[in-house]
């Protein structure tokens, strides 16, 4: 009889990097996509353009992890590239709230990804649970500052953020197998 494989092991935390470096590249493309739209014409686009340095370094952070531990990135970054781009720049079109929508839809559901990591890895790696919790604290703080701005008067704010959580979760599944 073979070993029960342990729970958190090398494998769980490859993909964990590679869905969690995939999830911040196309946060960056979103607010690529956003801010190609917007400019600087709104009062809106600063917010955006603050959030979206502090996605790339998350980034910056995730890459150099990724190739400290030997890690592939996901092979759908082209994909999600295109994706996070027309994503960004289809609610931007909407309007600056639909855009605080896709905002506050994305940082949900990654603070709900980025807790059920942290669980999982409890004390088995501390470099990445350490990441993972300071990165989740500024994802919280765009879905609050996405709040503030005005994403619940999106229209179909409730049918956008919905749609947006799920195409989250659906990535997220995707980037763990390819």
């Amino acid at each position: 009889m073979s070993e029960a494989q342990p729970k958190n092991s090398l494998a769980d935390t490859s993909i964990m990097l590679r869905v969690d470096q995939a999830g911040e590249y196309g946060a960056t493309r979103i607010y690529a996509g956003q801010l190609a739209v917007m400019g600087n014409r709104t009062p809106r686009a600063a917010e955006i353009a603050a959030m979206a340095v502090q996605e790339a370094a998350h980034r910056a952070r995730f890459d150099a992890l990724l190739a400290k531990r030997g890690v592939r990135p996901t092979a759908l970054q082209p994909l999600w590239s295109v994706a996070g781009f027309a994503l960004g720049a289809a609610t931007a079109l909407v309007g600056p709230e639909t855009a605080m929508a896709c905002t506050a839809a994305v940082e949900e559901e990654i603070d709900r990804h980025y807790t059920r990591q942290i669980e999982a890895l409890g004390d088995s790696d501390p470099e990445l649970s350490g990441m993972i919790e300071e990165f989740r604290a500024d994802e919280r703080a765009h879905r609050e500052a996405a709040l503030e701005a005005g994403a619940e008067r999106a229209p179909a704010y409730p049918l956008v953020s919905a749609a947006i959580r799920l195409g989250c979760r659906v990535a997220i599944r995707l980037s763990e197998r390819i």
